[in-house]
């Protein structure tokens, strides 16, 4: 492995160029960044693993904040990936990557599971208390004091329903515990779409009159503002 450059006056030329332009350009052709090493395959771990320290680092264009940018030498890159060492790392990752996205997978089936199999209990309420019960939610949440003025805005009983749909997910929040230890991205979104789909439709079975505000939402009607993630 090559010898890196520690030299005291080495790093403050480059911390000097830093300050004034951001980096030498002939470098950006010469040397590879993370994001660089990551489209060849490399992981964080063989970075560490196989070439140690970067032969250069920058300050960060956007944000002298952020962690400085580290670069690493082409030539030491090339040399590595032709190791014995490299292909034994790098098949051991791609085994561990696919092991996870098994994982995932099957996480996401057992989730989708639970959701189509897990009873929505809705509270059952006399009208009367549901929207004494959803105007209470409403006052607190925008400290409008509606309930003890007993007064509704202009649109009077629409936003009466959407109260009440409102304080109903508030009270189904603790679905969203049936998502837990799902990962991001599009599994994700469809275990949360599933889960919203079912609630709604709990709510409009509890509660008939309330089964078009639970379609405009699912349509895209608004963004259930003040309720649960649902």
């Amino acid at each position: 492995m090559a010898a890196h450059e520690t030299h005291e006056s080495g790093q403050e030329r480059e911390q000097g160029r830093d300050a004034e332009g951001g980096g030498d350009a002939h470098a950006t052709r010469t040397h590879l960044s993370a994001a660089g090493l990551r489209a060849r395959g490399w992981t964080a771990g063989m970075v560490r693993q196989l070439l140690g320290e970067p032969d250069l680092s920058w300050v960060s264009p956007h944000s002298r904040a952020a962690p400085r940018i580290r670069l690493y030498r082409v030539e030491r890159v090339e040399a590595a990936e032709r190791s014995g060492e490299f292909r034994a790392v790098s098949a051991a990752a791609a085994r561990r990557s696919a092991a996870a996205r098994i994982a995932a997978r099957r996480r996401r089936r057992e989730v989708l599971a639970r959701i189509a199999a897990e009873p929505i209990d809705v509270p059952r309420l006399t009208p009367q208390k549901l929207t004494a019960l959803a105007v209470e939610h409403r006052d607190r949440r925008d400290e409008e004091r509606a309930y003890e003025r007993r007064e509704l805005p202009p649109e009077g009983a629409v936003a009466l329903v959407r109260w009440k749909v409102d304080y109903l997910l508030r009270q189904l929040a603790r679905y969203d515990e049936l998502l837990s230890g799902l990962p991001g991205g599009a599994g994700r979104i469809a275990a949360e779409e599933s889960l919203r789909r079912r609630v709604y439709a709990a709510i409009a079975e509890a509660y008939p009159f309330l089964a078009q505000e639970c379609e405009r939402r699912l349509a895209g009607g608004n963004s259930d503002a003040g309720a649960s993630s649902m």
